[in-house]
């Protein structure tokens, strides 16, 4: 399924049904009072988060989401039903707000979760509603309220731990397709993903991570040139970037440090905080340089490229130093969470955590 991360919808919650006027007619019940029901209310509009979509693609071709409008008010004390709800299924990820204004409704973070993002018309009242013992024959009437009217932007933050970053063609799709579940398009020649891929790391029982590979950038993307600043917003919400470096270019006149540089630049450029994230360096394609010129190689880019944090020779085609990077992502992750989790509050007569015994055994 083609992979879509925007969209812009029309929704529309039913209106409420308009009371009615009504009065009682019985044999030798001359004046039977006042019996018109109120009108049902409209339907809602809700948006629930459903792990099993990973695409906005279904809403560019369904622009127009409307729910049922409430039922009149009837006579003999019957009440209009109220109007029939509508759920949209977004995928986990969505970032809903109001096309007009700009303001974000809600952002879907949690499977299942579901909000409310137009709400349905209350129904009219009917004249039984007005009976008084100075006004025993009401005429009077509401009209049911119009329900939530709005354009909204759709857009998709895939959640995932992992980011891999690279220029088109530094091995990206191999690298994800060799340590996860993701099977993206790979080929022997030059060219670019064209949208975002997931997969699962797992690394044991109960123990995985999820790594994203977006479309690559070049320079200039931070303005909008190539595809890559599309898709640097699934990169905001993870955890750890891998920037990979293609040792062995087609090009021989392609300098890798400079490539590198160029990326790191767009990322400052695009958002400051998502320059700030951890950054791994992963220089890829090792298997294609010769043993003898590795060690040379690398220390000549690192010197040139002049980066400060942990480095990892791989070849994503071989998996040579995939395993020793997937342990210390995850292990990376794991202090990450420790470190984010809230304070536990101890007792002060278990500093432990957990009594030594009970009185009453």
């Amino acid at each position: 399924m083609k992979f879509v991360d925007e969209a812009i919808i029309d929704i529309a919650a039913g209106d409420g049904g308009n009371g009615c006027v009504s009065f009682r007619h019985e044999k030798y019940k001359e004046f039977g009072g006042p019996n018109g029901g109120d009108g049902g209310r409209g339907g809602n509009v809700y948006a629930v988060a459903d792990p099993a979509l990973n695409t906005l693609v279904d809403f560019r071709f369904s622009r127009r989401h409307e729910a049922k409008k409430g039922q009149h008010g009837m006579g003999s004390d019957m009440f209009g039903a109220a109007g029939e709800d509508i759920t949209l299924k977004m995928p986990v990820g969505t970032i809903i707000s109001d096309l007009e204004t700009g303001e974000v409704l809600h952002e879907l973070l949690t499977p299942g979760e579901v909000i409310l993002i137009a709400k349905g018309g209350e129904g009219g009242f009917g004249n039984m509603r007005f009976k008084s013992s100075i006004n025993r024959a009401p005429r009077q009437k509401t009209p049911g309220q119009p329900g939530e009217r709005r354009e909204v932007k759709l857009e998709l933050k895939v959640l995932a731990d992992v980011g891999l970053l690279g220029m088109p063609n530094a091995g990206k799709s191999t690298l994800i397709s060799a340590i996860s579940n993701a099977r993206p398009k790979i080929a022997d020649y030059p060219f670019t993903t064209l949208h975002p891929n997931l997969g699962v790391v797992r690394v044991g029982p109960s123990q995985s991570f999820v790594v994203a590979d977006v479309p690559g950038l070049i320079e200039g993307a931070s303005d909008g040139a190539g595809l890559g600043h599309q898709f640097l917003r699934h990169l905001q919400r993870t955890r750890l970037l891998l920037h990979l470096v293609d040792m062995a270019p087609f090009d021989d006149a392609v300098d890798p440090a400079k490539q590198a540089k160029g990326i790191v630049a767009e990322l400052k450029k695009y958002d400051p905080e998502l320059f700030a994230k951890p950054r791994w360096l992963v220089l890829n394609k090792m298997d294609m340089v010769p043993n003898e010129e590795r060690a040379q190689k690398v220390k000549d880019f690192l010197k040139a490229f002049k980066f400060k944090g942990p480095v990892f020779e791989v070849s994503a085609l071989t998996r040579e130093g995939c395993e020793p990077l997937i342990q210390a992502v995850f292990q990376h992750l794991k202090a990450q969470q420790i470190a984010e989790a809230p304070p536990v509050d101890v007792d002060p007569r278990f500093p432990n955590g957990v009594a030594s015994g009970s009185s009453d055994s």
